[in-house]
Parts: structure tokens; sequence; C-alpha cells
């Protein structure tokens, strides 16, 4: 971290704002870290002619699309470009991670990792990266992979008869014609849906038709499974 320039943690608990900027000061003593309980303190606060070396803001459990976060997210990253925003949550979905990056933030940091890995993150940040947790990298493939996968983009995070079963949610269709369509025992469509739902973090079916449409706005559905397909009698191997 740049000697001459202070590094700004904003959280509105009290606690978690001053323990997170011990930890750092402990890593690394000597660069300066002043703390906020807001954006509109910080604001009040600062001082002309010496931006921080990087913004950590912490919104804990509010969703990134929150109006209130959205606005202060790009707000943040707007003002102080080209110093790295970087935001740190309690969640840690895919969702909401592509958001915020699309709202300005150059880093997200998930409150399920270390103070070791928070420091690394804020370091990669620093030097000009971006860091995401290493979980969702596998989950956002599908947006480095090549022309062949662009036609498919829930390959990346789906098998093959996962993403059929995807597609199928995002029409409504009950269990019953999903295993009708694509030769499933009812029973084996249970147990993908169940997987897809712990994949994409969704509570219930109409939550993985909201997110996967989130996810993939604008990609064409998979085409619809032939009648030619074999009887699949509930050992799926492709699981």
């Amino acid at each position: 971290m740049p000697q001459e320039r202070h590094l700004v943690v904003i959280d509105g608990r009290v606690l978690w704002r001053d323990s997170l900027a011990r930890n750092i000061a402990a890593d690394h003593p000597g660069n300066p870290i002043v703390t906020f309980e807001s954006s509109a303190e910080w604001r009040l606060q600062r001082e002309d002619g010496a931006p921080p070396s990087a913004i950590l803001l912490n919104i804990a459990d509010k969703k990134i699309d929150d109006p209130a976060v959205e606005q202060d997210i790009t707000a943040l990253a707007s003002e102080v470009a080209p110093v790295p925003v970087i935001v740190l949550s309690d969640r840690d979905d895919l969702t909401q991670i592509v958001k915020a990056l699309k709202y300005g933030a150059k880093g997200y940091i998930p409150s399920s990792v270390s103070v070791d890995v928070c420091i690394e993150a804020i370091s990669l940040s620093l030097a000009g990266g971006i860091f995401v947790p290493a979980s969702s990298v596998f989950a956002m493939r599908h947006l480095f992979e090549t022309e062949g996968a662009v036609e498919r983009p829930l390959a990346g995070l789906f098998t093959d008869r996962q993403a059929e079963v995807v597609e199928a949610l995002r029409r409504g269709k009950a269990n019953k014609v999903i295993a009708y369509e694509l030769n499933l025992r009812e029973s084996t469509v249970k147990v993908h849906v169940r997987n897809i739902m712990k994949k994409i973090k969704a509570a219930n079916r109409t939550e993985v038709a909201y997110k996967i449409k989130d996810l993939f706005p604008d990609h064409p559905p998979l085409q619809e499974p032939g009648a030619t397909n074999t009887k699949d009698n509930g050992s799926d191997n492709r699981e």
C-alpha cells in the first residue's frame, strides 16, 4: 500500500470497521487507515488533494441491487476514479458480484474469506487487478469461453442436463412436463432442480428462473429436446 495515501474503510458497524482496520494495520504498519460510518460522513471529512489509496465499502447483508447500495457504489466509483472501490459483503452469490463490478467496484470480498485473503484482495486492487471469490471464477467461465460456448452460455455453470432443466424452469414448466420432454424420471428431475438451486443459491423454482434471467438476459434458449432421446431410468451419469 502506498505510504503517502490512506485507506478508507466505510462500515456502519463500529466493531466490524475497527476490527478490520486494526487487522489491516497490523499487516501493513505505517500505512494510514481512516474509518467512517457512511459515505456521507467520509465526504464531509475528506481532505482536498489527498485521495485515498482505496475505499473499502462494507454493505453487510444488503443486496447490491438495493437502490441505495447501487447509488452508493456508483457514486463512490465515479468520484474517486481511478482509485479502486472494493465492496465487502455477507453475500457471495454470483449475481451480487457481477452487479457490483457493473456498478464500478474493482473488487468483491465476501465475509466468508479470511483476513489474509481480504488483505491480499486489497493489494490486488491497488495493483490494478480485480478480485472476486475463487468459487465464482468457475461460475463465470462462460464469459471467457470460445465462440462455440457463446451459443451455450449455461455450459460454464451447469452440466448439459442441468442446462436443459434450467431452460424448462425458465419457461415455467412443471416437473412432470420436464420429465416427459427430457425422457427422465420425475424423481431425477427433482434431483436436478435441487442441485441447480444449490449452485446459484436459489430458495425456490421461481428464484431460479429470476436469477438465470438476470445472469443471462440475452442468451437464446436451448433447442427443444427431440423426441428420439433414449429413455432415462434415473441413472443420469452427467450429473
